[in-house]
């Protein structure tokens, strides 16, 4: 039996997805619009129900085949069987590339997490960080918009990045500045 905490990441993250398209399914298959949200929500619940006992490996072909399963028992108890619904109910491709949609949800997870990772920057580091990194920015053009010398903008920069580096590699994240020596210090030659 699989535990909620885990049912429900599996959820977000594979089933909540692919929400659009399988309202655009449901609609393009099933003739009463009023009732698409209703049998969106049954696919919902079977899905987390017969996940409960062990997570699909194929998430999005085994919503589409619950999808088109319960719209066919549907129309059978209602009598509607037309050969439009059960041809197009046929025609769903059973051939879907799982790799791109599992690259797809590792590059939003890595994207969260390099916003997570900038979001713990202090804010002129994060500026110049998104002005470099992520707005494509020269050194010059980050320094004019911020009004700092191009200096600042390389060691925000480099900071900034050793910072995100760590944090996306499971470390904390902070920000590690060199420990300056006092005065008394410097001057004895430590």
């Amino acid at each position: 039996m699989i535990e909620d905490v885990q049912l429900n990441a599996w959820f977000c993250r594979e089933v909540l997805p692919l929400e659009r398209s399988l309202t655009r399914f449901i609609h393009r298959n099933w003739r009463v619009a009023d009732d698409v949200v209703d049998i969106r929500q049954e696919v919902y619940e079977l899905a987390l129900t017969g996940a409960r006992r062990e997570i699909p490996r194929q998430s999005r072909q085994y919503i589409y085949t619950i999808a088109r399963n319960l719209l066919i028992n549907r129309a059978k108890r209602a009598r509607i069987v037309s050969f439009e619904l059960v041809a197009d109910l046929e025609s769903v491709d059973r051939d879907i590339d799982l790799f791109a949609a599992d690259r797809h949800l590792d590059a939003r997870d890595q994207l969260r997490r390099v916003q997570a990772g900038l979001d713990n920057l202090p804010s002129r580091c994060r500026e110049v960080v998104e002005l470099r990194k992520v707005e494509g920015f020269s050194t010059k053009e980050a320094a004019d918009q911020l009004g700092v010398g191009t200096d600042t903008i390389e060691k925000q920069l480099t900071i900034g990045m050793r910072a995100l580096v760590d944090f996306m590699l499971g470390g904390s994240g902070k920000i590690a500045r060199p420990k300056l020596l006092r005065r008394r210090d410097r001057s004895k030659g430590k």
